[in-house]
């Protein structure tokens, strides 16, 4: 696999989880969805809010370089209002929307590419990153951050969802309901080595 067609499965991956964790924040009430608890931040409201905020601020700058555009003026932008969404309904389609654009992004990256530089101005100091970095760092974000509101939905009525494996074979069944809702493939994430490793999944022999 090429590095450009990891970082498009990492995409996926990446709004698979947010649909996944954000379904089951669907179940809380009001109450659940705003209360106050321990994390970085101070809610599962505020956690997913800051999640889609940092993607904006993040994908606008991924895209405006590849369009050739200067920086974004006001980077300060993306983060007023600190919590936009007061609902996870809201927050939810918003994610899909952000989680869209991302995928749509890496769709058109090739690895020759990769090395390219995002410049984000950040007040009187510039940030510049290579795609890739810029990108690894974008997925880690996700990834700390739903990890809090995975912990915080424990004390909860609402079940955290499976989240700990990377469209693992093994687990292809389990996420096929989510990548319906989707619109998704498993096609479109691995390209003609899905129907491959299906395959070879359904040969492989049982381990004890």
């Amino acid at each position: 696999m090429s590095l450009s067609h990891h970082l498009l499965t990492e995409a996926y991956n990446n709004g698979w989880s947010n649909h996944r964790l954000l379904k089951a924040c669907m179940g809380l009430s009001p109450t659940d969805f705003e209360a106050t608890r321990t994390s970085f931040f101070p809610s599962i409201k505020a956690t997913l809010n800051h999640i889609l905020t940092v993607d904006w601020f993040y994908i606008d700058a991924l895209e405006r370089e590849a369009r050739a555009e200067e920086p974004h003026p006001d980077y300060l932008a993306f983060f007023q209002p600190e919590q936009p969404f007061g609902t996870c309904e809201g927050l939810k389609a918003a994610q899909l929307q952000s989680d869209l654009r991302l995928v749509a992004y890496c769709q058109q990256l090739k690895d020759d590419s990769l090395g390219r530089i995002v410049t984000i101005q950040r007040g009187d100091m510039v940030q510049r990153e290579t795609r890739e970095r810029l990108l690894a760092h974008l997925f880690v974000h996700q990834l700390h951050h739903r990890g809090q509101v995975h912990a915080m939905l424990a004390g909860t009525p609402a079940a955290p969802p499976q989240l700990d494996e990377f469209f693992s074979e093994m687990d292809r069944e389990a996420r096929a309901a989510d990548l319906r809702e989707l619109g998704w493939r498993e096609e479109m994430i691995w390209g003609s080595r899905a129907s491959e490793q299906a395959a070879a999944g359904r040969h492989r022999p049982a381990q004890a």
